[in-house]
């Protein structure tokens, strides 16, 4: 069960927020359509109050980053077992989607609109549509409170490796400005790791192990690959498509950085969230350091745009790296153009894990 949370403002005595809680399902749903990366960064709205052809509607229908439909069902007045079962069927149906119908589905709610081009403006770039969309769906049940009963139905589906999650929202007030706060009922790495251990092999990815992401990091004007090394992060910018999946990086996940026309450069361990350059804080020699207080080889690290344009840091515990001039490459690893993905390719984990041994001394 997800922990209850509960807010307090630090000064010379700790002052609770008031939990203001969500009064009406609606002022979720609205706030779901203005910006699904609430929920998650790697998300685009396709739609919402879509028919389906056994009469139903499913609340919200979204696409992420690599093609895969999302299904957002609010819990509203549901009992356990319609929101859970209306979720399934929802899936069973958008399976069978071709990707004209999906194309279809978004151009009615987007008049005037094609989904490719809305894909560009959600993730950046019109050269990442994917070549294939709609092989996986997921299941999202959203609410600002969740019964015992639906709690453990969905736990279970999710331990036997449905696509099927719960996330829970709350609002807190302090005077006239309110708070929303994100807990979910799974861990969602744990929940995708636990659907993809069951996925048909026919499918194009492979299954991803819960840890192992791909950074690009781009060396040039921008940002330099000493300046990483020698202060622990990797960073993007100068875009929404270059910075946002950086966002989906948390504390613990390793990455193994790779820098395009070059190769794979170092691997670690993420100790802190991605955050604006002028706003990061690097442990740097035991001490925290603010980011715009270190000295770069790249002088435009100290970059004051606003969050759409400006680089995006995160802090990064070093494995083990190379220089740039030693970059590891072979025919046949993966590359990819999205600053962080999770990396699926096998071959190219078996690769790491000979060349920078040390940093996977710790698998099993």
């Amino acid at each position: 069960m997800p922990v209850e949370m509960a807010v307090w403002k630090l000064g010379p005595k700790p002052e609770p927020v008031q939990l203001s809680g969500l009064d009406q399902e609606s002022t979720l749903e609205n706030a779901l359509k203005a910006d699904l990366s609430i929920v998650d960064p790697d998300l685009m709205l396709l739609a919402t109050q879509v028919q389906t052809d056994h009469g139903k509607r499913i609340d919200i229908l979204a696409m992420d980053r690599q093609g895969d439909l999302v299904i957002l069902e609010l819990k509203r007045d549901k009992t356990p077992r319609e929101v859970v079962t209306q979720a399934l069927d929802y899936a069973a149906w958008i399976k069978t989607l071709s990707a004209e119908k999906i194309e279809e589905i978004y151009t009615a709610a987007h008049p005037g609109a094609d989904l490719p081009t809305g894909f560009a403006e959600a993730f950046g770039t019109p050269e990442q549509y994917p070549e294939a969309i709609n092989l996986r769906q997921r299941m999202i049940i959203v609410a600002s409170s969740l019964d015992a009963i639906t709690e453990r139905i969905v736990a279970y589906l999710s331990e036997f490796g449905v696509p099927v999650n719960a996330v829970f929202f709350r609002a807190f007030k302090q005077g006239d400005t309110e708070y929303l706060a994100r807990t979910w009922l799974i861990d969602p790495n744990t929940a995708e790791r636990r659907a993809e251990s069951k996925v048909d092999t026919g499918l194009s990815k492979a299954p991803w192990n819960g840890i192992d992401y791909y950074v690009s990091f781009g060396e040039d004007q921008w940002r330099h690959w000493e300046d990483a090394r020698a202060y622990g992060f990797v960073s993007a910018g100068k875009g929404k498509w270059y910075s946002d999946s950086l966002k989906k990086l948390k504390p613990g996940d390793r990455i193994s950085v790779h820098i395009p026309q070059q190769g794979y450069v170092g691997v670690g361990e993420v100790t802190a969230t991605a955050a604006p350059a002028r706003e990061a804080q690097l442990t740097v020699d035991g001490h925290d350091r603010a980011f715009k207080d270190l000295s770069f080889k790249a002088e435009t690290m100290h970059d004051e745009q606003d969050d759409d344009q400006c680089e995006w840091v995160v802090g990064v515990k070093w494995l083990q790296t190379v220089p740039a001039s030693q970059a590891y490459w072979e025919k046949g690893l993966f590359a990819n153009q999205n600053s962080a993905c999770k990396l699926r390719s096998t071959v190219t984990l078996e690769a790491m894990r000979r060349k920078f041994s040390k940093a996977f001394s710790n698998d099993v």
